[in-house]
């Protein structure tokens, strides 16, 4: 049986450590862990806590990431099943920054900075200045200001990036590649119910899909410009793939068999990203890119090799 595992370093961690900050937090996740899914009012019994508690500790969990939510029908009206995503969270408080600059390669990739494209609408870019080009019109993701883009966003097809291989320059050894990003679903307005298959490919070969649920707008990304209207998508979830030589992983749960080997990465120059939704995606709900200026994070896509132990 897989047991899923979750590292947290104390220094960039803060946001999931604030979710387990509280003593009726961690009684949820253990009683998840334990007796596996229930609804809120099944929590509220088995640990003798308003509803209301439950529910606000539930929507705590939920934004750090550290539970899993689906809304299914009820007798009366609809539900939320809760699941604890984790078996063990590990918190480390050595602080990666005092780790040799060396052992990590990182690389940042502006969302803007594709070197192919096969999108279909909705579609569209922005900058922290405006829209760029025109909305729904697929040919302006070749218009040369794409590489301003702070937020892109696309119902099917694909974008890709090229990397450098630096551990092949450098005639390194790697032991994982990691590629972290901001991500959402897009439909047109937005919808937290809104689930999307999107995966990613990293030299033509499919590492793994990710089920984003939906499409957020309720609130306005902690980077989201004000222009940018609140009835559009605001933010996503930051999430992780890292291919490792034991398999792949998102935010450390194993999700497909395919290792380092399987990316044949000594052979190539380059390593190329594709994100997108498959035309096999059972849930095809479209997807946003959030970069630099847009959304909860900040940051670009990032691609980090790990080089091997010596």
């Amino acid at each position: 049986m897989n047991r899923n595992f979750l590292t947290l370093h104390a220094a960039d961690s803060h946001a999931t450590l604030k979710g387990i900050s509280s003593p009726t937090r961690l009684d949820i996740l253990r009683l998840l862990h334990g007796k596996g899914p229930m609804n809120v009012n099944e929590i509220s019994a088995a640990l003798s806590l308003p509803q209301s508690t439950v529910a606000m500790s539930v929507q705590a969990l939920e934004e750090a990431e550290l539970i899993e939510t689906k809304t299914v029908k009820a007798k009366k009206g609809h539900q939320k099943i809760c699941s604890a995503r984790y078996d063990e969270i590990v918190i480390r408080f050595d602080d990666t920054a005092d780790l040799p600059r060396d052992e990590t390669i990182e690389v940042s990739m502006p969302i803007g900075l594709y070197t192919s494209c096969d999108v279909r609408a909705p579609c569209g870019l922005c900058s922290g200045d405006g829209v760029i080009g025109l909305l729904d019109v697929p040919n302006f993701f070749l218009d040369p200001n794409r590489m301003q883009a702070g937020l892109l966003w696309f119902g099917r097809g694909y974008v890709e990036y090229k990397f450098p291989n630096n551990a092949k320059i450098l005639n390194e050894d790697i032991s994982a590649v990691e590629f972290s990003m901001e991500l959402s679903s897009e439909v047109p307005g937005t919808n937290a119910d809104w689930p999307s298959d999107i995966t990613l490919w990293v030299n033509n070969v499919s590492v793994g899909t990710w089920t984003s649920p939906g499409d957020y707008g309720d609130k306005r990304g902690v980077y989201t410009p004000r222009w940018w209207k609140l009835e559009g998508s605001q933010y996503g979830k930051l999430k992780t793939w890292t291919v490792s030589t034991r398999g792949t992983f998102i935010d450390g749960i194993k999700i497909s068999d395919v290792t380092l080997r399987d990316l044949d990465l000594d052979n190539h120059h380059s390593i190329r990203l594709r994100i997108g939704i498959s035309d096999e995606a059972k849930h095809p709900g479209g997807i946003n890119i959030f970069g630099r200026g847009f959304g909860n994070y900040d940051q670009d896509i990032i691609m980090r090799l790990y080089r091997s132990a010596q």
